[in-house]
């Protein structure tokens, strides 16, 4: 949920537009329909709360807001959900939470537990003590993270436009695409770049995420939380309601492979391919990384540690779990003789 359809113009909570989706979410409980809820809002809230404060720089700002604003924000959670006789339990979280494969497992047994005990659990990341480098693009990215390590069977987006265009939303010729597969044609010069008045991402995030975690095996929606009953609608397959649908491989990708897709910021070295092992890679059948195609080593890095990989013309083709520390990669660079760099079951290809 995303802070547009969570607050009001002025930044203070939409008290009204919070109930209605609980009331939603409450049904849907009911229905055996089991959910996580990664919400927006609190920094929203806050500086709707206080106002700007004192002189202070960005960071700081948005530290005050969110500390102020959480509370507010949880405790309208807690008092919509009291009513149906739901609880909910507010998770806090970083991107460098995820850093690592263990703090990753952490975090996706504190999420099961809360769902298994009956609690919604509340997932929003930690702004009071997060800085820019190590902070997620927006919510839209942290959702997509939390949907593919609890292995979701759908991601919903909720905005305040209907979907994806295939233009502007602010033309009248512009049109919501109701479905994206993994092989449509990329949008990215046709979505608007346009940021949200209140949170940080825009369309284009939320397009990036969609399209890398339908890669995954799970359905993504992205619809207008404005309107009633969204979120029913979607969940009853109603055919009516207009938003867009980002169709799912039908294979599921493995959970490391989800984890390592969401860690290319926390890569410690790069992997310089030639065009042989590119093809390779990049072809139909599964692949690992062996030495004999690896070119360069850049970086210091242990075994075990995520690496990018990188053909000679810079792009970016994967990332993967190193089975050499960098010396060792160094020094059989080029081999025939040797195991892979790099495992297919710990490699995630990019588009």
């Amino acid at each position: 949920m995303g802070s547009n359809v969570l607050t009001k113009s002025d930044g203070t909570l939409n008290d009204i537009h919070i109930s209605h989706l609980v009331d939603q979410i409450a049904d849907l409980r009911q229905k055996g329909v089991e959910i996580v809820l990664v919400s927006s809002g609190a920094v929203a809230a806050g500086k709707g709360e206080i106002g700007n404060g004192k002189k202070l720089d960005t960071v700081s700002a948005r530290q005050l807001w969110s500390a102020v604003g959480q509370v507010k924000l949880i405790n309208c959670y807690a008092e919509a959900f009291k009513k149906y006789g739901i609880s909910c339990a507010q998770v806090l979280t970083t991107k460098e939470n995820f850093s690592d494969r263990v703090h990753y497992l952490n975090m996706k047994n504190c999420i099961s537990t809360l769902i298994d005990n009956k609690v919604i659990p509340i997932v929003n990341e930690n702004d009071t003590i997060s800085v820019t480098e190590l902070m997620f693009t927006d919510n839209d990215e942290l959702s997509g993270l939390i949907a593919s390590m609890e292995d979701s069977e759908a991601l919903i987006i909720l905005s305040n436009i209907d979907g994806i265009y295939d233009g502007s939303p602010d033309l009248p010729e512009s049109k919501v695409i109701h479905e994206i597969t993994i092989r449509s044609k990329p949008l990215n010069e046709a979505i608007s770049t346009s940021k949200s008045s209140f949170g940080r991402g825009g369309m284009l995030t939320k397009y990036h995420i969609a399209k890398k975690v339908a890669k995954g095996g799970i359905n993504v929606h992205i619809a207008n939380g404005m309107k009633e009953n969204t979120l029913l609608r979607i969940m009853n397959l109603d055919d009516d309601i207009v938003h867009t649908t980002f169709l799912s491989e039908k294979k599921k990708s493995s959970n490391v492979k989800k984890w390592i897709s969401y860690s290319e910021s926390f890569a410690k070295g790069e992997l310089v391919v030639n065009q042989g092992a590119r093809n390779a890679l990049l072809s139909s059948q599964a692949s690992s990384l062996l030495p004999i195609g690896v070119i360069s080593i850049h970086g210091d890095f242990e075994k075990g540690d995520l690496v990018k990989i990188k053909g000679e013309d810079g792009q970016l083709i994967g990332i993967g779990k190193s089975e050499y520390d960098s010396e060792k990669a160094e020094k059989f660079k080029g081999n025939k003789n040797k195991k892979a760099v790099i495992h297919y079951d710990y490699l995630y290809l990019m588009e």
